[in-house]
């Protein structure tokens, strides 16, 4: 059995941990003491073991162990509506340039919490959504009350792949969003100028790109010059996670953006979504060295 921090480990790790990352992680509820753990699942993968337990209230999923410094999906057992995580939030600041998205298209899957947070308030729109791991998809729907669909559509293949042969068939979707990370980081072969170009040739007029990154990412500079050489200016929703807004068609001033936002608050409430509290971490694209290198195929 996979064993959780015990509480002098935790205090041995919060020591040798900035003073800054150690804040966002106890605010992202990383650091969960061991006795607040009860691991009811671990799911063999071919890539790495997929741990559900759950905390404080929470049923949670993380990659390789409980003692990994991230989770990638908990669901609230009392409230299964509520959106956890600060950043599953964020990513749905892109309503506020796609406000009725009709198509779909995520990459990643985690628990299903973003695919479903959409089908319930968008009940006539396809949600494709694409996972390598089978096994996030017999944990999803085993664990998170993720169900597959006519409307609701999983894919399991990679993600790159899923969206060139995409891209070649002529699809297109109003809103795509990209939210796949392995046990570290993003996988190096969708972070790239070339992967950008493809997921850019399958928005639809007036469609909207949503990317979850890290803040505090060793490779800040050149995602973001390189979102910038694809999709031009965009938004960024900074918080323990970056969330980019891109929409090829063309972006609306500042305070227009926010008119829309607010315009639409009601909607995303009943996901514990505060969009005034959105609205404080939106801000512009960032400034990079201009001899930044962007992100490239080999």
């Amino acid at each position: 059995m996979l064993r959780p921090f015990s509480r002098h480990a935790l205090i041995r790790i919060a020591r040798r941990l900035p003073s800054g990352l150690l804040a966002t992680l106890a605010a992202l509820g990383w650091l969960v003491p061991a006795a607040a753990q009860q691991i009811i699942h671990t799911e063999p993968s071919m890539f790495s073991p997929i741990v559900v337990y759950e905390a404080r209230g929470e049923r949670c999923m993380a990659f390789g162990s409980v003692q990994a410094l991230g989770r990638q999906t908990c669901r609230d057992l009392k409230q299964p509506e509520r959106l956890v995580f600060q950043y599953t939030q964020m990513v749905l600041s892109a309503l506020w340039l796609q406000p009725d998205p009709q198509r779909i298209l995520i990459v990643g899957l985690g628990g299903g919490t973003l695919p479903m947070a959409l089908a319930g308030l968008f009940p006539q729109a396809v949600i494709d959504t694409v996972e390598i791991d089978p096994a996030v998809l017999r944990v999803a729907r085993t664990y998170f009350g993720y169900r597959p669909g006519e409307r609701q559509r999983i894919h399991v293949a990679d993600g790159r792949a899923h969206i060139e042969a995409a891209a070649a068939r002529g699809e297109h979707y109003d809103l795509i969003i990209l939210d796949a990370f392995d046990a570290t980081y993003i996988p190096p072969h969708l972070m790239t100028r070339q992967f950008l170009e493809t997921v850019k040739q399958l928005l639809s007029p007036g469609g909207v790109l949503a990317a979850n990154t890290f803040t505090s990412s060793r490779l800040y500079e050149r995602e973001s010059a390189t979102y910038a050489a694809v999709f031009g200016p965009y938004y960024q929703l900074r918080g323990g996670n970056r969330v980019i807004l891109a929409r090829p068609a063309g972006l609306p001033k500042l305070p227009e953006l926010r008119t829309q936002a607010l315009e639409h608050a009601a909607d995303l409430a009943p996901l514990g979504v505060s969009t005034p509290q959105l609205l404080n971490l939106l801000g512009p694209m960032p400034n990079w060295p201009a001899d930044t290198e962007i992100l490239s195929d080999p």
